[in-house]
């Protein structure tokens, strides 16, 4: 891993236990020519086989943050801090929350627990922060449809920063400022799970220093894995059929009604 200041980086967030669709993307930021790797955070959650993901991670040096899940899992605490509020939302997180509890070793919750909550790093000139659900609050939804330009550049001022990398909601989008194109907020999306699309891809971002006026250009990169064998494998842990059929459709079963009408259209259900 170099320490000299990095010219490209990968990022992504929302594991979610999915070890096949982590092995994919550090593959493909690795083929991308991504000098260091950054996951904000969510290591668990939803898939299958927690323990699987963490070597993976540390193998490849990944830079790790903390998520709303990596807190709750560290510390053995009764929910996911995932900040839903429907009942069949919180019923489902609930499951998936007790099921990665119970399967994450001694040995990687000490680990989580020594995460940091933020990332800096300046890019191309430009000073970018990273954070899992926004630089505010660890578990905030940040959507395209109902995030402001106005809010944006609070969120920019506040955190001193002229681009904020976010994941937490698990559908990628980036929106850069009109008086400013340099500046502006990315949502990673999540390698975990598929974007409600009805793809079975995952998403992460590719960050690479330019010489032009924008600083860091954003490309939001699909990554395919084997999904059949990752739904195999749920099967054979008991969790959800409607998880299972998230990942073999793109289509999300659960957690939706935290969308936000615009997204929510857009969604099969």
């Amino acid at each position: 891993m170099s320490h000299l200041k990095p010219e490209r980086v990968a990022v992504f967030g929302g594991v979610y236990n999915n070890h096949l669709a982590l092995e994919a993307t550090l593959r493909d930021a690795h083929a991308q020519g991504a000098e260091r790797v950054y996951c904000l955070g969510d290591i668990g959650g939803f898939g299958p086989s927690p323990d699987k993901s963490f070597p993976l991670l540390r193998d490849a040096h990944v830079l790790t943050m903390m998520g709303n899940y990596d807190d709750s899992i560290g510390r053995g605490l009764d929910d996911c801090q995932c900040g839903y509020t429907d009942p069949r939302d919180n019923h489902f997180a609930q499951i998936s929350y007790d099921y990665t509890l119970k399967k994450t070793s001694d040995p990687n919750r000490a680990w989580l627990r020594t995460l940091p909550h933020a990332f800096r790093l300046e890019l191309g000139g430009r000073r970018v922060r990273f954070a899992h659900g926004s630089t505010r609050r660890i578990n905030e939804f940040l959507w395209a449809s109902t995030t402001p330009e106005p809010f944006i550049e609070r969120l920019l001022r506040d955190a001193d920063a002229d681009l904020i990398a976010v994941t937490h909601t698990g559908i990628p989008w980036e929106r850069r400022l009109q008086r400013d194109p340099a500046s502006g907020l990315l949502n990673v999306g999540a390698i975990g799970r598929p974007a409600n699309d009805g793809d079975t891809c995952v998403w992460y971002a590719l960050l690479t220093a330019t010489g032009g006026p924008l600083g860091v250009e954003v490309e939001l990169r699909p990554v395919r894995y084997d999904h059949h064998a990752l739904a195999v494998e749920m099967r054979q842990e008991g969790l959800p059929e409607e998880f299972v059929e998230t990942i073999l459709t793109g289509w999300w079963t659960t957690c939706l009604e935290i969308l936000p009408a615009r997204e929510r259209a857009a969604s099969r259900f």
